[in-house]
């Protein structure tokens, strides 16, 4: 593989030769220097340009950056609608590995692209001196935050709420139904109310990663291992268990956060582990 010097050389070289590219910069992980760095980091990279139209006409000038083992074109695509606008993106694996998001932004856009920043973004080439204030690239959007006790309060309300379509979908043998809801709602507010209480212990000056990739490292070992535990989905009795770890986790975490901001406690909980005691035990065929 290359180095990542020879990488990011390649990148400017090539907007600093073509006139049509004004500004480029760099965002994601690798401008986060609290993120290790891998082999498996792609270099999100963005070009400003005056003829977008011009690049779009064919793929021939994408050959410099190296041998492509396969790319998407999320904004070409038919079934997946595109979601950046006037933007367009290359998104490449190379044959040796490495991987490009590339994306290509109308040079009249460079304003509402930094005041919609994520703050992870550092400037590599700037031709028109457009950029008029210093961009230092900080992760502090991600950081944990003390939440309001409304927030709280939502976030238990989503939470059981949605636990009771998981409760429903087993209860109705429609497993792929019930593994959707706490996969995709359910669970990511466990996490959510996780790391509020890391946050309440911990300060909230630091970020637990995207997904909540770093949350091990802040969880007690029995907890992570409960957590992990309930992504085991591959039968009903699992489901089961892996529901009632969440409700188990879930409310130790937010009974913990409750206490530590003197919110109240709601009665969500109560009312969702009835509903849910009452249906298991009308099912003949349950099994744990």
């Amino acid at each position: 593989m290359r180095s990542d010097q020879e990488m990011m050389n390649m990148f400017v070289d090539f907007a600093r030769n073509d006139n049509r590219i004004r500004l480029a910069t760099m965002e994601g992980s690798r401008t986060n220097r609290n993120i290790p760095r891998d082999t498996f980091q792609d270099y999100d990279i963005s070009y400003f340009v005056t003829d977008m139209d011009s690049f779009k006409e064919n793929d021939r000038w994408l050959d410099v950056f190296g041998d492509r083992a396969m790319m998407q074109k999320p904004e070409d695509m038919e079934l997946f609608p595109a979601e950046l606008g006037n933007w367009f993106s290359y998104i490449i694996l190379f044959d040796n590995g490495e991987k490009l998001d590339l994306t290509l932004i109308p040079i009249n856009e460079a304003d509402d692209y930094f005041s919609d920043s994520d703050g992870l973004v550092e400037v590599l080439l700037d031709k028109d001196d457009l950029v008029k204030d210093e961009v230092i690239a900080n992760d502090r959007q991600y950081w944990i935050k003390k939440p309001t006790a409304r927030e709280f309060d939502d976030c238990c309300n989503e939470f059981w709420m949605v636990s009771t379509y998981v409760v429903k979908g087993l209860a109705r043998n429609e497993i792929l139904f019930a593994i959707d809801h706490l996969n995709e709602i359910a669970r990511p507010n466990l996490l959510r109310m996780m790391s509020w209480q890391i946050g309440s212990e911990q300060g909230y000056s630091f970020s637990v990663g995207k997904n909540y990739k770093f949350i091990n490292r802040y969880l007690p070992q029995e907890d992570w291992e409960a957590l992990l535990s309930t992504y085991s989905a591959n039968s009903y009795p699992n489901m089961w268990k892996s529901l009632f770890t969440c409700y188990e986790l879930f409310r130790a975490y937010s009974k913990a956060v409750a206490e530590r901001f003197g919110y109240k406690y709601p009665d969500y909980d109560d009312a969702i582990t009835k509903y849910t005691e009452n249906v298991v035990s009308s099912l003949n065929d349950y099994q744990m």
